[in-house]
Protein backbone atom coordinates (compact mmCIF):
# COMPACT_ATOMS: atom_id res chain seq x y z
CA UNK A 1 0.00 0.00 0.00
CA UNK A 2 1.17 3.70 -0.92
CA UNK A 3 0.50 7.04 0.46
CA UNK A 4 1.04 10.31 0.48
CA UNK A 5 3.22 11.63 3.82
CA UNK A 6 2.34 15.17 4.75
CA UNK A 7 5.05 15.15 8.11
CA UNK A 8 4.70 18.65 8.64
CA UNK A 9 6.82 21.11 10.51
CA UNK A 10 6.85 19.67 13.78
CA UNK A 11 8.02 15.86 12.84
CA UNK A 12 10.94 17.81 11.39
CA UNK A 13 11.95 19.52 14.40
CA UNK A 14 10.40 18.96 18.05
CA UNK A 15 8.52 16.30 16.84
CA UNK A 16 10.95 14.04 15.21
CA UNK A 17 10.19 10.73 17.75
CA UNK A 18 7.19 10.83 15.99
CA UNK A 19 7.95 10.61 12.21
CA UNK A 20 10.64 7.66 13.03
CA UNK A 21 7.79 5.90 14.62
CA UNK A 22 5.29 6.63 11.89
CA UNK A 23 7.98 5.59 9.11
CA UNK A 24 9.23 2.47 11.70
CA UNK A 25 5.33 1.50 12.23
CA UNK A 26 4.60 1.80 8.49
CA UNK A 27 7.22 0.10 7.43
CA UNK A 28 6.24 -3.03 9.66
CA UNK A 29 2.50 -2.73 8.52
CA UNK A 30 3.67 -2.63 4.81
CA UNK A 31 2.61 0.69 4.07
CA UNK A 32 4.81 2.92 1.48
CA UNK A 33 4.97 6.65 2.80
CA UNK A 34 5.44 8.83 0.17
CA UNK A 35 6.38 11.87 1.24
CA UNK A 36 4.90 15.18 -0.86
CA UNK A 37 7.78 16.63 -2.45
CA UNK A 38 8.90 19.92 -1.64
CA UNK A 39 5.88 20.15 1.17
CA UNK A 40 5.47 23.97 2.66
CA UNK A 41 3.82 24.68 5.74
CA UNK A 42 0.19 24.36 6.32
CA UNK A 43 -0.19 27.56 8.36
CA UNK A 44 -0.75 25.58 11.80
CA UNK A 45 -2.21 27.32 14.41
CA UNK A 46 -1.04 30.82 13.62
CA UNK A 47 -1.95 31.41 9.93
CA UNK A 48 -5.98 31.60 10.57
CA UNK A 49 -5.43 34.03 13.03
CA UNK A 50 -3.66 36.30 10.43
CA UNK A 51 -5.18 36.18 6.99
CA UNK A 52 -7.88 33.25 6.18
CA UNK A 53 -6.66 33.37 2.47
CA UNK A 54 -3.38 32.51 3.39
CA UNK A 55 -4.53 29.88 5.65
CA UNK A 56 -6.44 28.18 3.01
CA UNK A 57 -3.79 28.69 0.09
CA UNK A 58 -1.25 27.27 2.33
CA UNK A 59 -2.35 23.65 3.05
CA UNK A 60 -4.24 23.78 -0.81
CA UNK A 61 -0.17 24.28 -1.86
CA UNK A 62 0.25 20.90 -0.34
CA UNK A 63 -2.67 19.30 -2.34
CA UNK A 64 -1.38 20.64 -5.23
CA UNK A 65 1.84 19.70 -4.89
CA UNK A 66 0.82 16.00 -4.09
CA UNK A 67 -1.21 15.63 -6.99
CA UNK A 68 2.17 16.61 -8.95
CA UNK A 69 3.16 13.01 -7.29
CA UNK A 70 0.24 11.43 -8.38
CA UNK A 71 -1.20 11.14 -5.02
CA UNK A 72 -4.66 10.40 -4.26
CA UNK A 73 -3.96 10.07 -0.51
CA UNK A 74 -2.36 11.85 1.92
CA UNK A 75 -2.08 11.33 5.73
CA UNK A 76 -0.92 13.75 8.05
CA UNK A 77 0.40 12.53 11.25
CA UNK A 78 0.35 15.98 12.85
CA UNK A 79 -3.34 16.76 14.18
CA UNK A 80 -3.07 20.86 13.61
CA UNK A 81 -1.54 19.42 9.87
CA UNK A 82 -4.95 17.24 9.66
CA UNK A 83 -6.88 19.99 10.74
CA UNK A 84 -5.81 22.27 8.25
CA UNK A 85 -5.83 20.42 5.40
CA UNK A 86 -9.42 19.38 6.24
CA UNK A 87 -10.20 23.08 6.79
CA UNK A 88 -8.98 23.89 3.52
CA UNK A 89 -10.87 21.75 1.81
CA UNK A 90 -13.83 22.34 3.52
CA UNK A 91 -13.83 26.28 2.71
CA UNK A 92 -12.48 25.36 -0.91
CA UNK A 93 -16.02 23.60 -1.60
CA UNK A 94 -16.81 27.92 -1.98
CA UNK A 95 -16.71 28.56 -5.62
CA UNK A 96 -15.37 32.27 -4.89
CA UNK A 97 -12.87 31.02 -2.11
CA UNK A 98 -11.22 28.33 -5.10
CA UNK A 99 -11.53 30.77 -7.37
CA UNK A 100 -9.39 33.24 -5.04
CA UNK A 101 -7.16 30.27 -3.64
CA UNK A 102 -5.99 28.85 -7.16
CA UNK A 103 -5.16 33.12 -8.49
CA UNK A 104 -2.92 32.92 -5.82
CA UNK A 105 -1.61 29.35 -6.45
CA UNK A 106 -1.55 29.54 -10.14
CA UNK A 107 -2.65 26.12 -9.97
CA UNK A 108 -5.90 24.12 -9.66
CA UNK A 109 -6.34 22.71 -6.57
CA UNK A 110 -7.37 18.74 -6.40
CA UNK A 111 -11.00 18.36 -5.38
CA UNK A 112 -10.99 14.42 -4.81
CA UNK A 113 -7.92 14.27 -2.47
CA UNK A 114 -8.49 12.31 0.28
CA UNK A 115 -6.96 13.51 3.83
CA UNK A 116 -6.05 11.08 6.74
CA UNK A 117 -4.68 11.25 9.91
CA UNK A 118 -2.31 8.48 10.84
CA UNK A 119 -4.65 7.18 12.97
CA UNK A 120 -7.38 6.59 9.99
CA UNK A 121 -4.57 5.03 7.70
CA UNK A 122 -3.92 2.46 10.91
CA UNK A 123 -7.36 1.35 11.75
CA UNK A 124 -9.33 1.99 8.18
CA UNK A 125 -6.45 1.40 5.42
CA UNK A 126 -4.38 -1.23 7.36
CA UNK A 127 -7.14 -2.97 9.95
CA UNK A 128 -6.48 -4.03 13.54
CA UNK A 129 -6.04 -7.30 12.64
CA UNK A 130 -2.85 -7.02 10.28
CA UNK A 131 -1.48 -4.87 13.57
CA UNK A 132 -2.12 -7.59 15.93
CA UNK A 133 -0.59 -10.16 13.55
CA UNK A 134 2.69 -8.19 13.58
CA UNK A 135 3.04 -8.03 17.62
CA UNK A 136 6.00 -9.45 19.28
CA UNK A 137 6.09 -7.77 22.54
CA UNK A 138 2.54 -7.45 23.87
CA UNK A 139 2.00 -5.05 26.12
CA UNK A 140 -0.26 -6.86 28.45
CA UNK A 141 -0.74 -4.84 31.48
CA UNK A 142 -0.07 -1.03 30.45
CA UNK A 143 -2.58 0.77 31.60
CA UNK A 144 -2.99 3.54 28.83
CA UNK A 145 -4.96 6.74 28.64
CA UNK A 146 -5.58 7.90 24.90
CA UNK A 147 -5.27 11.36 24.73
CA UNK A 148 -7.13 12.92 21.19
CA UNK A 149 -7.29 16.60 22.05
CA UNK A 150 -8.93 18.78 19.67
CA UNK A 151 -8.42 18.41 16.35
CA UNK A 152 -7.87 14.88 15.56
CA UNK A 153 -12.07 14.43 15.11
CA UNK A 154 -13.09 17.40 15.90
CA UNK A 155 -15.15 19.90 14.66
CA UNK A 156 -17.20 17.00 12.64
CA UNK A 157 -18.03 18.70 9.82
CA UNK A 158 -14.72 19.23 8.74
CA UNK A 159 -13.15 15.61 10.18
CA UNK A 160 -16.60 13.36 9.64
CA UNK A 161 -15.91 11.97 12.92
CA UNK A 162 -19.06 10.58 14.60
CA UNK A 163 -18.05 9.73 17.99
CA UNK A 164 -16.00 13.14 18.08
CA UNK A 165 -16.48 13.68 21.85
CA UNK A 166 -15.69 9.72 22.76
CA UNK A 167 -13.25 8.73 20.25
CA UNK A 168 -12.16 4.65 20.82
CA UNK A 169 -9.94 4.35 17.58
CA UNK A 170 -6.21 4.51 19.90
CA UNK A 171 -8.13 2.49 22.09
CA UNK A 172 -8.78 -0.49 19.41
CA UNK A 173 -5.25 -0.39 18.24
CA UNK A 174 -3.78 -0.16 21.89
CA UNK A 175 -5.92 -3.08 22.45
CA UNK A 176 -4.73 -4.76 19.84
CA UNK A 177 -1.49 -4.17 20.91
CA UNK A 178 -2.44 -6.17 24.28
CA UNK A 179 -2.29 -3.32 26.25
CA UNK A 180 -5.22 -2.06 28.55
CA UNK A 181 -7.02 1.08 27.42
CA UNK A 182 -8.70 3.03 29.83
CA UNK A 183 -11.80 4.75 30.33
CA UNK A 184 -11.13 8.69 31.32
CA UNK A 185 -13.10 12.02 30.88
CA UNK A 186 -10.66 13.90 29.18
CA UNK A 187 -9.60 12.68 26.18
CA UNK A 188 -10.62 15.27 23.89
CA UNK A 189 -10.11 18.21 26.10
CA UNK A 190 -7.93 21.14 24.81
CA UNK A 191 -4.13 21.03 25.95
CA UNK A 192 -3.99 24.62 25.01
CA UNK A 193 -1.82 23.79 22.08
CA UNK A 194 0.35 26.72 20.85
CA UNK A 195 -0.63 29.18 23.43
CA UNK A 196 1.77 27.77 25.55
CA UNK A 197 3.89 31.11 24.49
CA UNK A 198 1.45 33.44 25.08
CA UNK A 199 -0.62 32.61 27.95
CA UNK A 200 1.70 29.99 29.59
CA UNK A 201 -0.79 30.01 32.60
CA UNK A 202 -3.85 28.85 30.79
CA UNK A 203 -1.76 25.68 29.36
CA UNK A 204 0.02 24.66 32.70
CA UNK A 205 -3.96 24.64 33.97
CA UNK A 206 -5.67 22.96 31.24
CA UNK A 207 -2.54 20.54 31.11
CA UNK A 208 -3.04 19.96 34.88
CA UNK A 209 -6.61 18.55 34.57
CA UNK A 210 -5.41 16.22 31.67
CA UNK A 211 -2.42 14.81 33.91
CA UNK A 212 -5.13 14.81 36.89
CA UNK A 213 -7.52 12.87 35.15
CA UNK A 214 -4.82 10.50 33.77
CA UNK A 215 -3.28 9.86 36.90
CA UNK A 216 -7.04 9.45 38.71
CA UNK A 217 -7.51 6.11 36.54
CA UNK A 218 -3.70 5.46 37.35
CA UNK A 219 -2.79 5.65 33.90
CA UNK A 220 1.35 3.97 33.00
CA UNK A 221 1.39 6.40 30.11
CA UNK A 222 -0.73 8.97 28.28
CA UNK A 223 -0.78 8.05 24.41
CA UNK A 224 -1.06 11.27 21.68
CA UNK A 225 -1.39 11.70 18.36
CA UNK A 226 -0.65 15.57 18.05
CA UNK A 227 3.40 16.90 18.50
CA UNK A 228 1.42 20.33 19.92
CA UNK A 229 -0.61 18.35 22.64
CA UNK A 230 2.95 15.87 23.15
CA UNK A 231 4.79 19.22 23.31
CA UNK A 232 2.51 20.39 26.27
CA UNK A 233 2.26 16.99 28.13
CA UNK A 234 5.64 15.96 27.98
CA UNK A 235 7.22 19.45 28.57
CA UNK A 236 5.05 21.07 30.85
CA UNK A 237 5.29 18.83 34.12
CA UNK A 238 8.15 20.56 35.94
CA UNK A 239 6.50 23.76 35.71
CA UNK A 240 2.95 22.58 36.43
CA UNK A 241 4.72 20.68 39.96
CA UNK A 242 6.20 23.85 40.60
CA UNK A 243 3.52 25.80 40.64
CA UNK A 244 0.39 23.73 41.68
CA UNK A 245 2.63 21.72 44.16
CA UNK A 246 2.41 18.47 42.00
CA UNK A 247 4.57 15.75 41.52
CA UNK A 248 3.17 14.69 38.06
CA UNK A 249 5.75 11.92 36.05
CA UNK A 250 3.49 10.67 33.86
CA UNK A 251 5.19 9.36 30.46
CA UNK A 252 4.16 10.70 27.49
CA UNK A 253 4.25 8.80 24.61
CA UNK A 254 3.45 8.69 20.66
CA UNK A 255 0.76 5.70 20.21
CA UNK A 256 3.46 4.90 17.00
CA UNK A 257 6.01 4.84 19.67
CA UNK A 258 4.01 2.08 21.59
CA UNK A 259 3.13 0.62 18.31
CA UNK A 260 6.68 0.29 17.07
CA UNK A 261 8.11 -0.90 21.13
CA UNK A 262 5.34 -3.84 20.63
CA UNK A 263 6.49 -4.58 16.69
CA UNK A 264 9.81 -5.19 18.29
CA UNK A 265 11.70 -1.88 16.83
CA UNK A 266 14.77 -0.71 19.16
CA UNK A 267 14.32 2.43 21.27
CA UNK A 268 16.39 4.45 19.76
CA UNK A 269 14.65 4.07 16.26
CA UNK A 270 11.76 5.14 17.38
CA UNK A 271 13.25 8.55 18.78
CA UNK A 272 12.41 7.26 22.76
CA UNK A 273 15.68 9.33 23.60
CA UNK A 274 14.30 13.08 22.92
CA UNK A 275 11.01 12.87 25.63
CA UNK A 276 11.37 15.46 28.44
CA UNK A 277 9.82 13.23 30.88
CA UNK A 278 11.23 10.33 31.20
CA UNK A 279 10.08 6.90 30.44
CA UNK A 280 13.13 4.29 30.51
CA UNK A 281 12.08 3.59 33.79
CA UNK A 282 8.09 3.25 32.67
CA UNK A 283 9.46 0.74 29.55
CA UNK A 284 11.88 -1.19 31.70
CA UNK A 285 9.39 -1.90 34.91
CA UNK A 286 7.43 -3.20 32.02
CA UNK A 287 10.42 -5.07 29.97
CA UNK A 288 9.54 -3.16 26.92
CA UNK A 289 13.27 -2.28 26.56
Amino acid sequence: MKIGYYPGCSLHSTGIEYDLSTRKVCDVLGVELAEVSKWVCCGSSPAHQCDELMSIALPAKNMVLAQKDGLKEVCAPCASCYSRLKVAQERLKDPEVKKDVEHVLAAEVPEDMEILHILDVITEKVGLDAVADKVVQNLGGVKVACYYGCLMTRPPKVTGKRDFENPTDMESVMAALGAEPLDWNLKTFCCGASFALTKTDVVLELTKKILTDAEAVEADVIAVGCPLCHANLDGRQPQINEKFSTDFNIPIMYFTELMGLAFGVKPKELGLFKHLTEVDDFLKERALI
